[in-house]
């Protein structure tokens, strides 16, 4: 059982920490944090917010899409498939997490994996879109805007692909 709400703890501390930085970004343009709101009429444009470097601005932007603006031209109907989608494969994820991991590494790589696909899903609920701030950039090349959540949810993926990976080679030996 205590394990159970130390994946509980990773899960809301992840979607806290990542509300908690929108809801700044919202308030400093909006002067509010809106409890919803159609996303690009709440704010239309992308704004650059701070230049923060040679390489690196904080930005404000919607991403109605998934990962990287994928399916973001998908019509009207774009926001629901995505909030079904991303609900099916967080419940599948979730499954695995309460039901079936053993180990200790996975359930926490699937911890911080679900804790920012929720907090990216909340966004897709109160919006129809997520919002991506974090914008690196070299010579003018820039990495698609992402958030903390996107940042969890790519910590967690690579945790479980090392540990995949290391797996592998120590089963191949034998």
């Amino acid at each position: 059982m205590n394990r159970i709400f130390k994946i509980i703890a990773i899960i809301i501390g992840v979607i806290i920490l990542d509300q908690a930085a929108k809801s700044v970004l919202l308030y400093m343009l909006t002067g509010g944090v809106p409890f919803s709101a159609p996303a690009f009429s709440l704010l239309p444009y992308p704004y650059m917010i701070a230049r923060a470097g040679d390489f690196f601005n904080i930005v404000f932007t919607w991403n109605p899409g998934t990962s990287f603006s994928l399916f973001r031209n998908l019509g009207e109907s774009a926001p629901l498939i995505i909030i079904i989608l991303t609900g099916v494969i967080i419940g599948a994820i979730g499954y695995h997490l309460f039901m079936r991991t053993k180990l200790g590494y996975e359930k926490w790589a699937l911890s911080l994996i679900v804790g920012g696909a929720l907090g990216n899903l909340i966004d897709r609920i109160r919006f129809g879109a997520v919002i991506d701030f974090l914008d690196f950039h070299v010579r003018g090349w820039h990495w698609p805007a992402f958030n903390i959540a996107d940042i969890f949810i790519t910590i967690g993926v690579m945790v479980l692909v090392i540990w995949w990976i290391i797996n592998r080679k120590v089963t191949s030996k034998k």
